[in-house]
């Protein structure tokens, strides 16, 4: 059956994406209330006992806030590295001993015909990561929560079919905003968030006649704008020499509530 995915959820509010091919279920982060993940769930006529594990991609309550919850209701594994495990155990309460499961950063689990493949990003956590998956020839990669593009991740989002990738905020909506100036220096620097800009220049650089889509995800609601993000990205692509048409390439919108429509990742 190969990859599909659906971004139930993305934005400073929250974050939740579930990845499955015809095997496995998995969801990448549950930064809502249990209550909320179930209603997202249903949008995409699913439930919690239809997934199989939690992949954690960092301790920021808008990524965990209802994992505890969530994997005690349903009795699910949640995967994370051993610093993040140190960072989130005390704020997710008791979990069963079987489901507290070590994926250190840099390694790989497979689940059935898919594997999954973390890699190291630069953001204000203990040991944040994003996540590859594959099946067969088919690569989706989830990269959110960085504060820059390093020459390793680079490498990791290369040849992905599918992107979702942060586009956070507009530098000078940032710099405009109500956030005190400690907060948006942590926002614009290398452990903080990427900016439309940032994203686009990092697109130019690793976009290949593979990659069919990007999904921009992790906008800020103070600070950003879905059209604005897709502009602003397409812009700093092309001042880049990065041209393309949309019959071979699109920017597709994640929303802060409520689902996107599934995506299969072999899908022209």
């Amino acid at each position: 059956m190969g990859i599909s995915f659906t971004v139930l959820s993305s934005g400073s509010t929250g974050n939740a994406t579930v990845v499955r091919n015809g095997e496995t279920t998995l969801m990448i982060d549950a930064g809502f209330s249990a209550k909320r993940i179930d209603e997202l769930l249903a949008v995409r006529e699913l439930t919690g006992r239809d997934i199989d594990g939690i992949l954690v991609t960092h301790e920021h309550s808008d990524h965990i806030k209802g994992l505890g919850a969530v994997a005690r209701k349903y009795d699910l594994p949640i995967y994370a590295n051993t610093k993040t495990w140190g960072a989130i155990e005390k704020g997710i309460g008791n979990i069963a001993e079987h489901n507290r499961i070590i994926l250190e950063t840099g390694t790989h689990r497979d689940f059935g015909s898919m594997r999954v493949e973390s890699f190291a990003i630069s953001h204000d956590a203990a040991e944040p990561v994003g996540y590859n998956f594959y099946d067969g020839n088919e690569k989706l990669c989830v990269a959110t929560d960085l504060g820059y593009v390093s020459d390793k991740v680079r490498m990791a989002l290369e040849g992905s079919d599918v992107l979702v990738l942060e586009a956070n905020h507009d530098i000078e909506m940032l710099r405009m905003g109500r956030y005190p100036w400690n907060t948006k220096r942590r926002i614009l620097g290398d452990m903080g968030h990427l900016s439309n800009e940032a994203a686009g220049a990092a697109l130019s650089e690793i976009l290949t006649g593979r990659t069919k889509r990007t999904y921009l995800a992790h906008l800020s609601l103070d600070h950003n704008m879905i059209d604005l993000a897709r502009m602003s990205v397409r812009g700093a692509m092309e001042d880049r020499g990065c041209f393309y048409k949309d019959s071979e390439f699109k920017l597709c919108n994640t929303y802060y509530d409520r689902p996107t429509p599934w995506d299969k990742v072999s899908q022209p």
